[in-house]
């Protein structure tokens, strides 16, 4: 057997761990091809390929810096997941974005999609308020009613609830707590690693519903709660706004909700929509029972 020269092995090696192409014009669409590939790549890569299936729009008009702070990474692992998917740089898989971004807006409009809100030279008070309204149609056309019907009677037939959220997702989940006391609800609260919110983790059992609130990249503090629950066969409920998220890849049903804004933070318009229809769905499961306690607190 011939040894090789070690300058051969090692072009070998570059030729064989080389990206393949991308070519979405004739095979695939962009978010579609990143989705195949999701599991070979980096932790931070995976943030951006998280970030670019998911806010498609954002990517084909944003700089790579501006998307690297919206996926919490830097604009080297933008460039460097670039050509991880066979692109020379970021400006060529932007081109792919956009390509993708025309044609679901073609489709939308062939489809009888609704006129804009504001004129094309919006300034940013309008853009970011027409964001939202597009947030929430793209939320509720996402949106599986039998995956909504599902969370309805998650939280309807629990024990006890318990809402994982951290950061800016601590507001929301006190919110839900909030909504749900209004209708006699058990629901409790996991906000930061505290000793009460570690010990309330400790009491999940397979009568809690455990809920993960989750934008971008997860805290994992969210995450544990989710895996804990699993262990503990209990039932699990993610709402984020990753579809490719590991809070949702722990749950038993899923919620997606759209969080695209040309602000620097991301929106959460439709996440608050979500929230407040999943309460009032329990509600109308039985609107007489909880009349009389809702009128109790209106009068407060």
């Amino acid at each position: 057997m011939v040894a090789k020269h070690p300058q051969a092995m090692k072009r070998a090696a570059t030729t064989t761990a080389s990206p393949l192409p991308y070519e979405g014009s004739r095979h695939q669409t962009l978010s579609a091809y990143i989705q195949a590939r999701f599991d070979e790549f980096s932790r931070s890569q995976k943030d951006v390929a998280q970030y670019i299936v998911d806010h498609m729009d954002e990517a084909a008009f944003q700089t790579a810096e501006e998307l690297a702070r919206r996926a919490n990474t830097s604009s080297s692992t933008v460039v460097r997941f670039s050509q991880a998917l066979g692109f020379e740089g970021f400006p060529e898989l932007q081109g792919a974005a956009r390509e993708e971004y025309r044609r679901s807006v073609a489709q939308a409009a062939q489809s009888g999609g609704s006129a804009p809100l504001f004129s094309l030279d919006q300034n940013e008070y309008e853009s970011a308020l027409a964001a939202d309204h597009v947030n929430v149609e793209e939320t509720a056309r996402k949106s599986s009613r039998s995956d909504v019907e599902a969370a309805i009677e998650m939280i309807a037939s629990a024990q006890r609830v318990l809402i994982a959220g951290t950061d800016q997702m601590a507001f929301f989940a006190s919110y839900l707590r909030h909504l749900l006391s209004l209708l006699d609800v058990r629901a409790e609260i996991v906000a930061s690693p505290s000793q009460e919110a570690l010990g309330r983790l400790a009491r999940i059992d397979e009568e809690t519903l455990v809920v993960g609130l989750s934008a971008g990249r997860p805290h994992p503090l969210v995450v544990r709660a989710m895996k804990l629950a699993r262990h503990r066969k209990s039932r699990t409920l993610a709402i984020t706004d990753a579809t490719l998220s590991e809070v949702a890849k722990l749950a038993q049903v899923r919620l997606y909700y759209s969080s695209n804004s040309p602000a620097f933070v991301r929106s959460h318009t439709a996440l608050l929509s979500m929230i407040q229809a999943l309460a009032y769905g329990v509600y109308s499961r039985d609107a007489a029972q909880y009349a009389d306690r809702i009128k109790a607190f209106r009068l407060k």
